[in-house]
């Protein structure tokens, strides 16, 4: 069971990661909300940070197709470019949606803010550079 004062340290220190995140690159980002949800736009990717509390997680997400069809050579290309090219990420479909995201999962226990701030460029990179792939190839 988790400590809900660890709790509150979590989310207290990813608040401060986004906010240092934000200031060391003059960006005016809302604050992490009382819920743990922040996002970040990094080119044409926005990530949102997620401190999933009772399970001391953090998931960064960022959406990079809207309901895609996918048949299955499509969702092969998928599942191989999450374990070859999508680095930290992987690619996941929402459950109630079936939006395409790139996602990535890192337990809070000994996150740091270089790691954050790693977690942060990597996934906006690669969905900065799948949305537009994506979104040729699902047209």
């Amino acid at each position: 069971m988790v400590d809900v004062d660890d709790e509150a340290d979590h989310r207290a220190r990813v608040a401060s990661y986004l906010e240092r995140f934000g200031r060391e690159r003059n960006l005016s980002l809302p604050p992490l909300s009382e819920d743990g949800v922040g996002s970040i736009q990094r080119g044409s990717a926005v990530v949102t940070i997620h401190v999933l509390r009772d399970k001391e997680v953090l998931l960064v997400l960022s959406k990079v197709a809207v309901a895609p069809i996918l048949d299955q050579e499509r969702a092969r290309r998928l599942l191989q470019a999450s374990f070859v090219e999508t680095g930290d990420a992987a690619f996941a479909l929402h459950p109630q949606t079936g939006d395409l995201y790139l996602r990535i999962l890192r337990g809070l226990p000994g996150l740091d803010y270089e790691e954050f701030e790693d977690l942060v460029h990597s996934i906006a990179q690669t969905a900065d550079l799948w949305d537009d792939k994506l979104a040729a190839e699902l047209a």
